[in-house]
């Protein structure tokens, strides 16, 4: 498998397997096909394995604790997140270190190569539509992100518990950039990168998505791309794994994507398929999370590493196809 250095870290395959699959997030599975997809994975040339607690309760923490009962191999590296919500900036360092102590007990290893915030970081005094309830849950301000969570960060570094640090960029875009442009950037962002452009049921903004900016802006700074959400959260296969509600962006996504299907059902290739080839090919996206929870999901998107990169014309005809 290709690999592609991740910002200023080190260097990584194409694909990322997620824990969102392995942990039960995309569909039903049972514990030991997530066991030996995650061994395929490994097998297949992936050197990255993107976890965090909310993945089925800690489901896929487990999944890779017991994927390599003899120990990781040297090449394997490792993520894992914490969702903070909208905690007092004192309790951020507490909640960081216990949350990052328990998934290292989890998945049997002493240190995590990059530690991301889960959820969103919003402006400070935010006007929106969202219940504070909500947002207290999955978002923290920029004023408790740089004053206690970016020092909280930085010194899990210095003390080797973590290798780097990320955030997850699906919040309003000016808050994005800034985080990206800061005197003190993340090494990583996860970023939407799929031909929809979409966040599906996890864009908060309201404002057309504009994904693609944050990565180029990121390349500028040297901080890593890790393409989450290639198929749209299934929006982007055959059909949806899970029921969803008919209003749902989900449902919304699969509909708008209804020619996108047609197009890889002449090219003799899975949606699933055309979409992480999609994602692949975007510039700036060093490697791509995939959602799969079994082995045959995961064998479809190997052969999508595997084909030669869109060429120009192809990525023209997908773009048209949905409206970008």
């Amino acid at each position: 498998m290709q690999r592609r250095k991740l910002g200023r870290l080190f260097d990584v395959s194409r694909y990322t397997l997620g824990g969102g699959g392995i942990g039960q997030v995309w569909g039903a599975t049972s514990r030991e096909e997530a066991i030996k997809t995650v061994q395929d994975a490994h097998e297949a040339g992936i050197t990255l394995f993107d976890m965090a607690p909310l993945y089925g309760n800690g489901e896929a923490e487990k999944v890779m604790g017991l994927a390599f009962p003899d120990g990781y191999p040297d090449t394997l590296r490792l993520t894992t997140k914490c969702m903070l919500g909208g905690v007092s900036g004192t309790d951020v360092e507490d909640i960081l270190t216990a949350s990052l102590r328990q998934s290292l007990k989890l998945l049997n290893r002493d240190y995590i190569d990059i530690f991301i915030l889960h959820g969103y970081v919003v402006p400070d005094n935010w006007d929106t539509p969202l219940s504070p309830k909500f947002l207290s849950k999955v978002a923290v301000n920029m004023a408790t992100f740089n004053s206690f969570v970016i020092p909280a960060f930085e010194k899990l570094k210095k003390s080797g518990t973590i290798k780097a640090w990320g955030v997850t960029a699906a919040s309003t875009q000016v808050t994005n950039l800034k985080i990206i442009n800061s005197e003190s950037p993340p090494d990583v962002i996860q970023c939407m990168a799929n031909v929809l452009d979409s966040a599906g049921s996890m864009e908060i903004s309201g404002e057309k998505a504009n994904p693609r900016a944050l990565i180029r802006q990121a390349t500028e700074q040297s901080v890593g791309v890790m393409g989450i959400r290639a198929a749209a959260a299934g929006s982007l296969t055959d059909a949806i794994d899970r029921p969803v509600a008919a209003d749902s962006r989900e449902q919304y996504d699969y509909d708008r994507a209804a020619r996108f299907r047609s197009i890889a059902a002449d090219m003799g290739v899975s949606p699933a398929q055309l979409a992480h080839r999609y994602a692949l090919s975007m510039p700036g996206v060093e490697t791509v999370v995939l959602g799969v929870k079994n082995r045959e999901e995961l064998a479809d998107c190997l052969l999508a590493e595997a084909a030669p990169a869109l060429d120009a014309a192809v990525v023209q005809s997908i773009d048209t196809a949905v409206g970008n």
